[in-house]
């Protein structure tokens, strides 16, 4: 890892010496984004021959050529950890603090792979990284083969960058060194785990995307506005399909969804351990029970709650999937039935990529639902449809819904004909299933005492 010794008065960040970085713990310590951004910046520009005069016998931070990752992986016969970051990004500070730093709970691990830091996606081979594009911090874990074995990202980290508990990632390091350890007589397990085809080889070649960024960062003028960040793939892989005038892919819409969907809450601090099963969800149905550590999904053997997401990710609607769990030492095999639809219980209120579908299906409403309490103030009924404008978008294309007639603390009651309770996350998804750009859709919102109709633009 290279290290380098950063002077918070004078922004030097010139002496690159060992194998270390001060830079971002201090970024940390101090909360100064701006020297966590310029630590990993100033070392991307580094060349090759610097990197070469690196005590090699020690772990050091390959940054952006995971090609080469791939090529010292196969020569060393260690795995590769392809640790992938949008560094502008406050959120998974932490976590992100205590990979890069010697001398952690974590150095001991590390050093048993090929660590590769990207924090430049505009040139990402799409077609070998495929992950949750709303996360700050993933990593990827591969065979020098280019075989996958596993994912990582934590949405409690995307939440608070405070946080820096390491002890999850730390198994599913672990975790992966045993199949690395098995490769490849287990290889045929880890199929369901490699990334899908895809009609795009790079960020930049996206039609949204191309000729607004180049494959290289701007190095002499505006070096962050020059960075495809991750949530912008996912963006314009739903607006491929939106101009299309083709329905978008449920799992575009629902990435990734977290175990909570199915009604599984699992602990931070192990690979997938079950903390809390939810009465009456698919999980609970199929058997989980809290106190379960699940070893498999869908035949994919798991490293992480990333993993899980995945499979869940690729399995399509009415469908029933196998978990294998690990039970006071004994092995047993549960059926989880996902019926259809059952993607609509995926929270997706706050992730990035949903502003974007906000604008195609809401018009840039932010729509949050009134609680039980406030319902009954109201003279709602639990079970109906109760959505209030927190937020009315101003410019653009989120614009639509405040030019069509909303306001800020409408409530919508009725849309589409339908007055049964949902979420924001749920109706998102239900609009862009039936309608394209061009389609208007009736609304009913309370304003005060008054009932308004009102017709929703569909962009």
């Amino acid at each position: 890892m290279l290290y380098m010794e950063a002077n918070l008065a004078t922004n030097d960040y010139s002496g690159v010496v060992g194998p270390s970085v001060a830079v971002r713990s201090m970024a940390v310590r101090h909360g100064n984004r701006g020297h966590l951004i310029m630590g990993d910046l100033h070392v991307q520009k580094m060349g090759k021959k610097e990197y070469d005069q690196v005590d090699n016998t020690k772990r050091f931070w390959i940054y952006n050529d995971y090609e080469r990752g791939f090529a010292e992986a196969k020569k060393s016969g260690k795995p590769l950890l392809v640790v992938l970051r949008c560094i502008p990004c406050l959120a998974c500070a932490g976590i992100d603090a205590k990979v890069l730093l010697e001398n952690t709970e974590l150095s001991p691990v590390l050093d048993k792979f090929v660590c590769v830091r990207v924090i430049n996606a505009n040139a990402l081979d799409l077609s070998r990284f495929q992950f949750d594009f709303d996360l700050s911090f993933t990593t990827m874990i591969f065979n020098g083969d280019g075989t996958l074995y596993g994912r990582y990202g934590s949405w409690t980290h995307q939440k608070d960058p405070r946080e820096e508990a390491t002890e999850g990632f730390r198994r599913t390091l672990e975790t992966a060194l045993a199949i690395h350890k098995s490769y490849p007589a287990n290889k045929a397990s880890l199929m369901g785990k490699q990334s899908r085809p895809t009609p795009f080889k790079t960020p930049v070649e996206m039609p949204t995307i191309q000729g607004k960024y180049t494959r290289n960062l701007d190095w002499e003028g505006k070096i962050v506005a020059s960075c495809v960040h991750c949530h912008q793939i996912g963006d314009a892989m739903r607006t491929v399909h939106r101009d299309r005038k083709e329905r978008i892919p449920s799992n575009l819409v629902y990435p990734f969804p977290p175990p909570e969907t199915i009604g599984l809450e699992l602990a931070l601090d192990h690979v997938a351990r079950i903390k809390a099963v939810a009465k009456g969800t698919v999980a609970y149905k199929a058997g989980l029970r809290a106190g379960d550590d699940i070893v498999s999904l869908d035949g994919q053997p798991l490293v992480s709650i990333a993993d899980v997401s995945w499979a869940l990710h690729q399995t399509p609607d009415n469908a029933a999937i196998k978990a294998v769990i690990r039970r006071s030492g004994k092995s047993s095999t549960k059926t989880l039935a996902l019926p259809e639809g059952w993607r609509y219980q995926s929270d997706i209120s706050r992730r990035v990529g949903t502003w974007g579908m906000r604008a195609m299906a809401l018009g840039g409403l932010l729509l949050e639902e009134l609680s039980d309490e406030e319902r009954a103030r109201r003279g709602l009924k639990k079970d109906k449809l109760a959505l209030f404008a927190k937020h009315v978008g101003e410019y653009g294309e989120h614009a639509a819904a405040k030019q069509a007639g909303f306001k800020k603390e409408d409530v919508i009651v009725e849309i589409d004909g339908s007055s049964a309770r949902q979420s924001e996350s749920e109706l998102i998804g239900r609009l862009l299933k039936v309608y394209q750009p061009g389609a208007m859709v009736k609304a009913t919102v309370l304003r005060g005492n008054e009932r308004v109709e009102l017709m929703l633009p569909m962009q």
